[in-house]
């Protein structure tokens, strides 16, 4: 067996690629986690939020897929990207551009619109919690009920159907396509040009830039955090509310603050997903990632680096449990995992058995922020 070629392969190139589909939502909602629980304030409704925000981005992009500008814009890729290499020229190259720049420009809007309804959507959890200081777990769980019951409900309102799916070529609009660059181009009915090499096919082909600018927005995050004044107070809040306030923190406005940031990271996964794994569709169900994402904070000791490497970790399960029958890492027309003869219910089990375990192991050495899940009375000292 050759690793080299192993390594190589398209089923390798494939798997990457997959797993970024799977790890980075996991990773975005994970640091909502994060957020909201540093501020001292648990967040279960991961969940619910998710739910909640792949539904508000299936809906935004549906009511505005049909636009002129939006359509122009997809319909102009799909014939530049037929244009043989040797016709294309610098203006080319500027229509490329531009209508990239549109399509994933309103992949970015539908991010923010997103971010800012769920954000609001949180604000039931940080009233209850913080207003209320009611018990936050059964805060959250609420939350995680009702949110794919009003999902449910709208969808079934607006789309007389039990699944709300953008309609046409939906899961090609944001994603990236080696064509656009002059590879794999149809020359004749049996002849294309080269395909894109190893790395290109796995970070460039069938590649949504969603995923990029997630793990971006993920960085800058987790620099604003740990490296700005604002974060510092966030996370005094969660360590010694009391001794904050000494100073002159307004500890609800921050607990609201860090559920505010939470709802809208969470929403944000919320719509990768959807767009990414669910073939741009919502039906009230992103299957327990959001859940996942909460032990992958909690594996990850509530620390950005750590969750980013816990996130990989469990995306590549969660590839594999859903793509396993179709892995040929050896191009030899034998798929390794499926031959082994094991039952397709253990691999869609996997993530998860996987997930308890490494809690089971891990959970004594975690520390949670101090002050986490106890409602903030500023006369106790």
């Amino acid at each position: 067996m050759d690793i080299l070629a192993i390594l190589q392969s398209d089923s390798m190139a494939f798997l990457i690629r997959q797993t970024l589909l799977f790890s980075v939502p996991l990773m975005i909602v994970a640091l909502a986690g994060v957020f909201s629980e540093r501020s001292g304030v648990i967040n279960l409704a991961l969940e619910g939020i998710m739910i909640f925000g792949a539904f508000i981005g299936v809906l935004f992009v549906s009511s505005v897929e049909n636009l002129p500008w939006f359509k122009e814009a997809y319909d102009a890729l799909k014939t530049l990207s037929a244009v043989k290499p040797d016709a294309r020229d610098a203006a080319y190259t500027a229509d490329i551009v531009a209508n990239l720049f549109r399509t994933q420009g309103f992949a970015i809007l539908s991010m923010l619109v997103t971010a800012l309804s769920c954000a609001a959507f949180s604000m039931l959890l940080a009233f209850a919690a913080i207003h209320l200081r009611a018990d936050q777990t059964i805060a959250g769980t609420a939350l995680n009920l009702l949110a794919p019951a009003l999902v449910l409900f709208f969808v079934r309102l607006l789309a007389n159907q039990n699944t709300m799916n953008i309609a046409g070529e939906a899961s090609s609009w944001f994603m990236l396509k080696e064509s656009y660059f002059g590879f794999g181009v149809k020359l004749t009915r049996t002849a294309k040009t080269a395909s894109m090499g190893f790395l290109g096919q796995a970070f460039v082909n069938q590649v949504y830039p969603m995923t990029y600018f997630c793990i971006l927005l993920f960085i800058v995050m987790a620099v604003f955090m740990y490296k700005t004044r604002f974060g510092l107070r966030l996370r005094a809040c969660g360590e010694n509310p009391q001794a904050a306030d000494s100073l002159g923190i307004n500890v609800y406005k921050m607990r609201y603050a860090g559920v505010g940031i939470s709802g809208a990271l969470a929403g944000i996964g919320g719509f990768l997903y959807a767009t990414t794994a669910m073939n741009c569709s919502s039906n009230g169900d992103v299957a327990g990632f959001g859940f996942l994402a909460l032990a992958v904070m909690i594996f990850g000791n509530w620390k950005p680096g750590n969750i980013a490497w816990a996130s990989l970790l469990f995306g590549l399960l969660k590839c594999i449990s859903a793509s396993y029958g179709t892995l040929d890492f050896d191009a030899n027309g034998v798929f390794e995992l499926k031959e082994l003869g094991i039952s397709k219910y253990i691999y869609k089990l996997l993530p998860y058995i996987i997930t308890l375990l490494v809690l089971a192991f891990t959970s004594k050495r975690s520390r949670a922020p101090k002050a986490e899940g106890i409602p903030y009375d500023k006369s106790v000292r």
